[in-house]
């Protein structure tokens, strides 16, 4: 059973974000599953919730080689914390806004950009300069909206959403995205010494955020 008082609460938080996007609520009212493709992100945030569950593999599709890593556990009394703060099982098209603390909504959005967001790069075509920008996907527009309002409020920035008609399913997928500035100024903000990240996208903003540091774009 998890003790929340005994999580440190910027892991805690960081974890909700990463539920909230690439984790679901079984509708058993007890089971959590947390699902990576990074196995070992999936014991830092083992160890971070103080459990000792194995860590299983599944598929995304039916009949699919069991590519990703999964971590179940089954909590009756932190199910109710996360449905408190507006998690829902079935989360994919229903997701609303959340009960964000202000003071951690840096690590939550952590969290969420590890679950279901991305930080591009490439060469712009025209001044062969490097471009950067921060992704954010979700199939709940409410979701999105809120989320875009929430970084609007703590970090004074607002991006810009896109929609289209998801191929495989009959419903669309929204995006949040941020560019090169933008993300430049949230990178520098969510990260900082011993907070909990996933390390392929930690890399990521770390590039991101020298190369801001170097062309003086970095924000202060």
């Amino acid at each position: 059973m998890i003790n929340i008082n005994r999580i440190e609460s910027a892991d805690l938080w960081y974890v909700v974000g990463y539920i909230a996007t690439d984790g679901y609520l079984s509708i058993d009212g007890r089971h959590i599953n947390i699902t990576s493709k990074d196995r070992d992100h999936l014991y830092k945030i083992r160890s971070a919730l103080k459990l000792d569950n194995k860590i299983g593999r599944k598929s995304r599709v039916a009949h699919d080689e069991k590519r990703f890593s999964q971590l179940q556990f089954g909590d009756v009394k932190f199910y109710r914390f996360l449905k408190g703060l507006g998690l829902v099982s079935r989360k994919s098209l229903t997701l609303g806004p959340l009960n964000i603390d202000d003071k951690f909504f840096k690590d939550f959005f952590r969290g969420v950009i590890d679950g279901d967001g991305n930080i591009s790069t490439w060469i712009h075509r025209t001044n062969h300069n490097r471009q950067w920008c921060l992704r954010i996907y979700s199939a709940s527009k409410v979701f999105i909206e809120w989320l875009n309002n929430r970084v609007n409020q703590e970090f004074g920035i607002k991006g810009r959403l896109y929609s289209k008609k998801d191929k495989d399913r009959d419903n669309f997928i929204y995006l949040l995205k941020f560019g090169k500035l933008s993300a430049l100024k949230i990178l520098k903000r969510i990260y900082y010494d011993k907070s909990l990240f996933l390390e392929r996208k930690f890399l990521q903003a770390q590039l991101c955020l020298q190369e801001g540091q170097k062309n003086g774009k970095l924000y202060t």
